[in-house]
């Protein structure tokens, strides 16, 4: 078994465990293969709008499992809330023992400001009325990923490349490329406008790590992607931020032994 990679700081987001598209086995094995000091959930880790006890299957159980191992062996784990898990935000500032529970985080990097948030907050699709119509769009994105992952096994088994559908589509719909675009564009001039030297967010499902410059100032502007197309996070080591994208291969010796974590902290979790 490989050691783990000692990381200071890690940051994921757009988990949406409870969901057919998650990618819980991929994410537990990266999760077991790091040793963070600080690990950052950004958001929708747990799909409030779309979980059901029927289905929540042991691999993303053993996701949650994991995050509370790692925070009971020494990891500070500060859980963002997003807009698919925005029922958390009443608990918001809730601290126990490593772990955390706050709506946005402010941190101290090397010296320099880094400002972390879900991002929900720019996107009106989440509000009042229209919440109500993105749910029930949710529901239609469940079941493309659901078909996608019956084709992609059907292309694995030929020896064919695994494909995205669903990234497909988005990708060529004019207004979600011009969404993705202000969104990047406001939270950077934010960030730029309060002295901030990071600001990361998640929400959008596009990883991204670029430098956003205006007449005011420079901001490093990052997004942790997903494990639902993407499969992504955010590493932070030696004063330089990197975006981590997980391969398969790089876990075939993985040792697959089952966490034993008190299941009662787990359900009361989901309850």
């Amino acid at each position: 078994m490989k050691r783990k990679r000692k990381i200071p700081l890690v940051v994921l987001s757009d988990v949406h465990l409870g969901t057919y598209g998650c990618h819980a086995v991929e994410l537990l094995q990266y999760l077991k293969s790091i040793n963070p000091k600080t690990l950052v959930l950004n958001g929708d880790i747990i799909d409030m709008w779309s979980f059901s006890k029927r289905y929540f299957p042991i691999a993303h159980m053993n996701v949650l499992r994991h995050i509370i191992k790692m925070s009971n062996l020494g990891t500070r784990v500060i859980y963002i809330t997003g807009n698919h898990d925005e029922a958390l935000r009443k608990y918001s500032d809730f601290i126990l023992g490593n772990f955390e529970l706050v709506d946005k985080l402010i941190l101290d990097l090397d010296g320099k400001k880094t400002w972390i948030f879900h991002g929900d907050v720019f996107d009106s699709s989440t509000k009042g009325y229209a919440k109500v119509l993105a749910k029930l769009g949710g529901k239609g994105y469940d079941l493309l990923i659901l078909i996608n992952s019956l084709i992609n096994w059907v292309l694995t088994a030929l020896g064919k490349e695994k494909r995205s559908f669903s990234k497909m589509i988005k990708d060529s719909v004019k207004k979600a490329v011009s969404f993705v675009s202000n969104f990047e564009t406001t939270a950077a001039e934010i960030a730029i406008q309060k002295k901030y030297s990071y600001v990361v967010c998640g929400h959008i499902h596009k990883p991204q790590m670029k430098i956003v410059e205006n007449e005011h100032g420079k901001v490093l502007y990052l997004n942790s992607g997903d494990w639902i197309e993407n499969l992504t996070a955010l590493e932070y080591k030696k004063e330089k931020w990197s975006i981590y994208h997980y391969k398969k291969s790089d876990y075939s010796n993985q040792d697959h032994k089952e966490d034993k974590v008190d299941n009662d902290i787990v359900n009361k979790i989901l309850s």
